[in-house]
């Protein structure tokens, strides 16, 4: 019988101090994320030097509570799983010296993860039949990508955003309507009581790329619509505005999946990051799965927003495919999403 291995996680690259002990890459024995959602919120978004200096009074906390969670011990574990980019460089760094120092004083191994590749990752905990190769769309508030998971530690960028991120649009449109952020949630919310045929708004295509995305188009199409309505003098309905807002971004993600999927002849699909946990997005791409008899995965929203047992998941296969960072590993802020991650 092969032996377990236990992977402490951390991650620390946005607004979420967060770690976790993962179990052979799909099992979490514990996940603890301290979250700085409310104190970013009074400011209208994420404050980098407040997440960083809210990261340094967290991270012990966080860690000792996974560990307790797990009912482990620093020694008992195998090796340390870090995201070292992208993301705001200095609240990765908090986590690759907490990383660093671990690893240095237990002389335990150091393994390197790629923010993205751990949101890839997540799928994984729950979905125990999920194998490469399949699809996967990851869109979050920093990343809009359409990927090709070949191998475990394998990945082929098949589309990108060539502006603005998916949930980057949806909380500069919920500032723009008056709904404050975090964007996502609250135009979901009011998406809900609104007419999705209400406004017609443009679904950008990328003419040289099938498969990259574009989304400060509809972006100023919804300013540009407030702009005119109130040049007229009339009111706008904000659920309306939602619903038609997330419509349109939705509908152009779940197309571009399914004809990736299609042409790449792969019938597995997953999505991850913080719009992966969109209701209107998971619905309609189930549809579209089932109307082309694909399989669609995805996290549990707790796994779809910034995680640190996504990065222990991550972090185990790279464990097993030999990767091993030195304790000179620095933060990569604005760390490429490679085709090989091997060979960053």
């Amino acid at each position: 019988m092969e032996k377990d291995i236990n992977i402490l996680a951390i991650e620390t690259s946005c607004d979420e101090t967060a770690a976790a002990v993962v179990k052979n890459g799909r099992d979490v024995l514990s996940n603890v994320i301290s979250s700085q959602i409310e104190l970013h919120t009074l400011y209208g978004g994420v404050v980098p030097e407040i997440a960083s200096r809210k990261h340094i009074e967290n991270i012990n906390y966080v860690i000792e509570k996974a560990l307790l969670d797990a009912k482990m011990s620093l020694e008992e574990v195998d090796a340390l799983a870090v995201t070292y980019g992208p993301g705001l460089v200095g609240a990765l760094l908090v986590g690759v010296a907490e990383a660093k120092a671990i690893s240095y004083a237990l002389k335990k191994p150091l393994i390197p993860v790629h923010h993205i590749e751990g949101h890839v990752c997540a799928n994984y905990i729950e979905n125990k039949d999920l194998k490469c190769p399949f699809i996967c769309l990851i869109v979050s508030g920093g990343h809009t990508n359409l990927v090709a998971v070949k191998d475990y530690t394998s990945f082929q960028i098949i589309g990108k955003t060539r502006d603005d991120a998916a949930g980057e649009a949806f909380d500069k449109v919920a500032r723009s309507i008056g709904l404050g952020y975090p964007g996502g949630p609250k135009i979901e919310k009011k998406a809900k009581l609104g007419n999705p045929f209400a406004i017609n708004f443009p679904k950008a295509k990328v003419n040289d790329s099938k498969y990259d995305f574009s989304f400060s188009g509809i972006k100023s199409a919804v300013l540009n619509y407030q702009n005119h309505a109130k040049m007229l003098g009339e009111s706008i309905v904000i659920e309306d505005v939602a619903a038609s807002f997330q419509r349109a971004v939705v509908e152009v993600l779940t197309e571009h999946t399914i004809m990736a999927a299609k042409e790449y002849g792969i019938i597995d699909i997953a999505l991850a990051g913080g719009v992966a946990s969109n209701f209107e997005l998971r619905r309609c791409m189930e549809n579209a799965c089932k109307k082309e008899g694909m399989k669609l995965f995805y996290p549990s929203p707790i796994y779809c927003t910034d995680n640190a047992a996504m990065i222990g998941s991550a972090g185990y296969y790279r464990y097993i495919s030999g990767v091993r960072a030195d304790l000179d590993l620095n933060a990569v802020p604005g760390l490429k999403f490679a085709v090989d991650l091997d060979n960053e």
